[in-house]
């Protein structure tokens, strides 16, 4: 579905000549894959999806990431709003697995890139991104989602994952065109389906939207247990911001939690274990 890229050092990125501190970025991917890859498990995938508030670079982050790494054993992870540097491109905590990255931005103060990332220890096929239209008010910017595509373990199956974070401080029509933009590109995918993110959903009015994309693309909200649900972000009494989505698979609601063990982020990590 998607082609993977071979990339120079410092081409795989290209600002487009910022004339304040946040750039603009090329809807570009930074591929690593795994040097050693493993075949997905075929009877279950451990999904770990977080918004870290781009604080991977303090050793806070540090030490709550791999923590719950070693505690849970994802087999994918999706994280927003992850930092990248323009000249290392390396995030330590990640050196054992394969990853993709997708920036929205550059901040040229210190010269990182901002976007999503999801990791796995698997098969890479190829990725996409997707960046939006519309900018956030103040600052500006856009907002990107990734497109990976894994093999499942055969030559006829594979596992399409979208990692997003919506756009917010907009009106909801601006909202909706990000989420038509990804239901186009998810709707060409026949297979397994994972959709994991921030959706920034603080109104009745973005859950609902959202919740009728998923419905027409066949996707599946996890269900957390009323005790993990509680711990989920959210704006006073609006509903959860942080989702996971999923088609192909069954889940097993006792294993869907919440982690708020955690002191590096605003949000919680979520974490589920998909059965085919």
């Amino acid at each position: 579905m998607f082609e993977l890229k071979e990339q120079s050092p410092l081409s795989y990125l290209k600002q487009i000549s910022p004339t304040h501190r946040y750039g603009k970025v090329a809807e570009e991917t930074v591929d690593r894959p795994h040097p050693n890859p493993t075949a997905l498990d075929c009877d279950s995938i451990k999904v770990l999806s977080w918004n870290i508030a781009k604080n991977n670079h303090v050793r806070d982050w540090s030490n709550d990431f791999l923590a719950i790494v070693e505690q849970h054993q994802p087999d994918k992870i999706f994280l927003q709003e992850v930092r990248l540097c323009a000249i290392k491109q390396q995030i330590p905590e990640l050196t054992s697995m394969g990853w993709s990255f997708a920036p929205n931005l550059i901040d040229t103060l210190d010269n990182t890139y901002s976007g999503v990332l999801t990791a796995t220890k698997s098969d890479l096929l190829g990725s996409k991104a997707k960046i939006t239209q519309h900018q956030e008010p103040v600052t500006g910017t856009p907002k990107v989602s990734l497109f990976v595509e894994y093999s499942l373990g055969n030559e006829r199956n594979t596992l399409l994952t979208v990692n997003t974070h919506l756009i917010n401080f907009v009106e909801t029509s601006k909202f909706q065109s990000q989420l038509q933009e990804i239901e186009t590109i998810i709707s060409q995918h026949q297979g397994a389906v994972i959709f994991s993110g921030d959706f920034n959903t603080w109104n009745r009015s973005r859950w609902l939207i959202l919740l009728q994309m998923t419905t027409r693309l066949g996707l599946v909200p996890v269900t957390f247990p009323l005790v993990e649900a509680l711990k989920i972000k959210r704006f006073l009494l609006s509903p959860p911001l942080d989702y996971i989505f999923y088609r192909g698979f069954q889940q097993k609601t006792a294993n869907a939690k919440v982690i708020d063990s955690i002191s590096s982020s605003d949000h919680n990590p979520l974490l589920v274990e998909l059965y085919v």
